[in-house]
């Protein structure tokens, strides 16, 4: 498939975002301030996250041919789970406007905290939905893997992990926030490694001869549909080579694992370093994000380009 840079960075700023809002939430919910305002890093880090998702959700824009009719996916929210990212997104908003809303009014503590609870459960809602747009496609083998939505959701809630001690007072160093961390890593990097060599075994691409009902004849193509260049050779008939793939595993792998790592060993074990260490492990760990989800989309082959 065509790797659209607005996707990628659809996927990955909104993923951060959301990941953000799901932390924030459940600090909030099991803990945060009673107010809002009486920490203002809290604040900040709302906003921040609501930043990132709306310059994700923004660039989205950029890949549909028609956008003033995006509207319509709000109506399909029984069938298509990208009309449900849609609106659990919307949502999200509205969670986030209702936690600065009670926090600023003062009202009961268990509203504050079920407003917290809310956005977290609605972020990770939307993370797992748009995982869920590429994994629900049968006709793309590498997408419809059981890691997709698992290694989504892992990078939103590392990311949104990393960031939340920048802007709260949570500790991280030998804490539980960083045990938490580290099992994000650890378990993100087993995920990608066994879903890299998974497809390198080979997903279960049909066949021409399964396609035409001949499982066992080998069926060529005595003509191909066409001999110019169209919209289906552009997006789903996309390649990479296999060295170029592997080179780039290996600098996600570092970004979003490896440097993580020893980040999160510099800050347990001096906890003056984590003022700089930590935001600088989110960015690798996005940074990594971008070059994994371009190989994502790189990487999968469309059941269409057997006939190409």
């Amino acid at each position: 498939m065509h790797p659209a840079i607005s996707v990628i960075a659809f996927t990955t700023l909104s993923g951060a975002g959301f990941g953000l809002w799901a932390w924030l939430g459940l600090r909030i919910a099991f803990g945060g301030p009673p107010g809002m305002y009486e920490g203002i890093g809290w604040a900040i880090g709302l906003l921040a996250a609501a930043v990132l998702v709306a310059i994700g959700l923004a660039s989205s824009f950029l890949h549909l041919g028609r956008p003033a009719r995006a509207w319509r996916a709000f109506s399909q929210w029984r069938t298509s789970w990208l009309s449900r990212e849609a609106l659990l997104a919307v949502a999200c908003f509205g969670a986030m406007a209702t936690v600065f809303a009670v926090g600023r009014s003062g009202f009961h503590p268990l509203l504050l905290r079920g407003a917290g609870g809310l956005l977290a459960v609605l972020s990770l809602a939307t993370v797992c939905s748009t995982a869920m747009i590429y994994a629900s496609l049968r006709p793309i083998p590498a997408w419809s893997h059981r890691l997709v939505v698992p290694a989504y959701a892992g990078f939103a809630l590392l990311q949104g992990a990393l960031l939340l001690p920048t802007f709260t007072s949570t500790a991280l160093a030998r804490g539980g926030l960083w045990w938490t961390c580290l099992a994000l890593v650890i378990g993100l990097a087993a995920a990608k490694l066994r879903y890299w060599a998974d497809i390198d075994r080979g997903p279960d691409m049909p066949t021409r001869g399964q396609a035409i009902g001949l499982p066992h004849r080998r069926a060529t193509v005595f003509e191909h549909p066409h001999t110019e260049a169209n919209y289906i050779t552009r997006e789903m008939a996309f390649v990479v080579a296999r060295r170029h793939a592997r080179l780039l595993r290996g600098v996600a792998l570092g970004l979003f694992a490896l440097l993580p790592l020893v980040l999160l060993g510099l800050a347990a074990a001096r906890p003056a370093t984590s003022i700089w260490a930590l935001p600088l492990a989110a960015a690798c760990s996005l940074a990594g994000a971008l070059v994994e989800r371009w190989l994502f989309f790189a990487e999968a082959k469309h059941m269409v380009t057997l006939y190409y």
